[in-house]
């Protein structure tokens, strides 16, 4: 009977250490907020803004600042979730992406000049290794996001996509 009351106690406790939040102030440095531009609810378009919205995609800054979580959700179904952060240690971003439809891609870069510029592998479902840039930055009204993907290892490269962020018009929704 000790050890199911031990463990009931374990466990609570556990829980509180888990829930009670810990306030940071680890991630307060100017380069850990350089993506505070592309936080928010966004639906996306061609980069003119024109047609219908492709995509609608969540950007929350999380664990006290230290990371960025992007959920995209492509209206033919495709979703999207990634994580970025930057290390201090390397002086880089980093991206985690993976897909519904097992596409997995860790890209790292620098911001330079507004503009963040990522690149390494992304590995499809199937097995195959391609490279991909991509680059974020703020426009007038939202985010401007382009990419070129090469499928030879870097000899050559070709447009991936090429979207604009635009504020979600009804963020009750």
């Amino acid at each position: 009977m000790l050890r199911p009351l031990l463990a009931l106690f374990l466990l609570g406790t556990a829980t509180q250490i888990v829930a009670a939040p810990a306030p940071s102030s680890a991630c307060t440095a100017p380069e850990y907020h350089q993506l505070d531009f592309w936080t928010g609810d966004w639906d996306t378009f061609d980069p003119d803004g024109s047609g219908p919205s492709e995509a609608r995609t969540h950007v929350d800054s999380i664990l006290g600042g230290c990371a960025i979580h992007e959920l995209y959700e492509q209206t033919d179904g495709l979703i999207g979730d990634s994580f970025l952060s930057y290390d201090a240690a390397r002086k880089v971003w980093q991206q985690t992406w993976i897909t519904n439809r097992g596409s997995l891609m860790v890209i790292t870069g620098t911001f330079k000049d507004g503009t963040l510029n990522l690149e390494g592998e992304m590995h499809t479902k199937d097995g195959r290794t391609l490279m991909q840039r991509i680059s974020w930055k703020a426009t007038g009204e939202g985010v401007s996001e382009t990419s070129v993907i090469s499928k030879d290892g870097g000899k050559t490269w070709e447009p991936a996509f090429d979207v604009l962020f635009l504020r979600h018009a009804d963020p009750s929704h």
